[in-house]
């Protein structure tokens, strides 16, 4: 064994997909410090903890883990329940993370700045797939590793308002009437909401889980109006399949927000890019701009921005990342992903050679790997890690043999943005040619429903199934 193989593999997030990676690591036989930023396990779940999760257990559970907990007696909950992100952390997560074969190489307040090779930047080839990566956090202290699997996610990262990829003119002035996605309007934000006219934009499930929450509250609220905004010239995607969703919660979802919207409890604006916000005498005022110029507006109390996440790959920049330009994933990942091409829950079976980098022994995994894309589910990102840690161990041929078996949304097509009914694109999908590069992506991902509702993270949350 060499000096690199005696450092431990870095595991970046102790979420679900994080947590997995670890308990692989530990069948595996090799050793790993998981770096959590937070002040416990699954810090970002514990955000959205009211929202009920829209895949049943069976799929939120990764094995490797599993094995672990069978070990130590866990009783595990029904697999065909829906657990809310509380319950997900409470009776999986937490219970994981303080197994002893994982506790004590867990650190807690561990932030990552940065990402490099021991002596050298990313200019330099010569020996640099046998230097260590040096890991430094936000401390000044400077750690060491033999690999790196970045499970970090996108929570802390959620897109701008503007339509273009910028923040809308204004966006910054007007913090304190924007909501970052999935508030508990039911809960301990209700006081926010209640009573006040409120303005959702975004098209996914976390929109979706949103709104059902606000006209629940509006039922329960004289005084509270409940506005959503979309993109595109029709909602269709949004509402999904139906009863043809292999998640029947998830269908569900999509049913009960057009009956809202059809009976004018929820009003829906189409083709609303937003270009600009003002405050207003206390409210703010929303402004599009289209195309030909004209421009049209609503003022409202608050604002939630449900427009989906991004991910940062700053603390990658002295590595050497081969980014497809669109999704920010991996060039042999993003085309069995791309949103432009097809909205099907379903993926290829994809693990190690996907989601390779030229930088030998990185690997973003979980919803990081799949930079924009909306539709991760959490049980992608724990064959992703099966897959990685296997062939950081050796083991090729348990690395390529991926197997991924996902519920589909009953709903496809081949342009999403457009209204069409069409559920052609949903058929098994040609499989991937393996590249010899390396992986990604972490509710930190989940099937998201909610307590009357359901989330897919626009790229958001770990749990089940999470995507827009």
């Amino acid at each position: 064994m060499n000096a690199l193989d005696q450092l431990p593999v870095a595991v970046i997030g102790a979420g679900p997909v994080g947590l997995a990676a670890a308990a692989h690591l530990h069948e595996r036989g090799l050793p790993c410090t998981v770096l959590e930023a937070g002040d416990d396990a699954a810090a970002a779940v514990r955000q959205w903890g009211h929202v009920r999760l829209f895949s049943p257990w069976r799929y939120n559970v990764d094995p490797a883990a599993r094995r672990l907990l069978d070990e130590a007696g866990w009783t595990a909950p029904d697999p065909d329940a829906l657990p809310t992100g509380a319950e997900l952390v409470a009776d999986y997560l937490r219970p994981l993370a303080e197994l002893p074969q994982l506790a004590p190489h867990i650190r807690y307040g561990a932030r990552v700045r940065a990402i490099t090779r021991l002596g050298l930047d990313r200019l330099r080839t010569a020996g640099r797939d046998h230097t260590p990566f040096l890991i430094r956090l936000a401390d000044g202290e400077d750690l060491l590793a033999r690999a790196v699997i970045d499970a970090s996610g996108t929570w802390g990262t959620p897109n701008v308002l503007g339509a273009a990829g910028l923040p809308a003119h204004g966006e910054s002035e007007v913090g304190a009437y924007l909501e970052h996605a999935l508030p508990d309007v039911l809960g301990t934000d209700r006081d926010r909401f209640a009573g006040r006219h409120t303005l959702v934009v975004g098209a996914g499930h976390s929109a979706a889980n949103t709104l059902l929450s606000l006209a629940e509250l509006a039922a329960e609220t004289r005084g509270t109006e409940v506005t959503w905004a979309i993109r595109t010239a029709s909602p269709t995607r949004t509402y999904g399949g139906g009863d043809a969703d292999a998640l029947p919660a998830r269908g569900a979802l999509g049913s009960r927000l057009r009956a809202h919207v059809d009976a004018g409890r929820i009003r829906l604006l189409t083709g609303f890019s937003v270009h600009a916000l003002a405050p207003a005498d206390g409210r703010v005022t929303v402004v599009v701009r289209h195309a030909g110029g004209e421009q049209e507006s609503v003022t409202v109390d608050r604002v939630v921005a449900a427009t989906g996440f991004r991910p940062d790959h700053s603390i990658a920049a002295e590595l050497r990342l081969d980014l497809d330009p669109v999704l920010d994933a991996t060039r042999a990942l993003a085309p069995l992903i791309d949103p432009n091409e097809h909205s099907c829950g379903t993926v290829p079976p994809h693990g190690v050679d996907e989601l390779t980098h030229p930088e030998v022994g990185y690997h973003a995994v979980g919803m990081k790997s799949y930079g924009r894309a909306p539709t991760f589910l959490m049980a992608t990102g724990y064959e992703q890690v099966r897959s990685v840690v296997a062939a950081l161990a050796g083991d090729w041929r348990a690395a390529r043999d991926v197997q991924l078996d996902l519920p589909e949304t009953g709903v496809c097509n081949s342009n999403p943005d457009d209204s069409v009914d069409g559920t052609d694109c949903c058929g098994p999908a040609p499989a991937a040619e393996p590249v010899a590069r390396g992986l990604a992506t972490g509710v930190s991902g989940g099937l998201l429903a909610a307590p009357l509702t359901l989330v897919t993270l626009d790229a958001a949350p770990a749990g089940g199934c999470c995507g827009s």
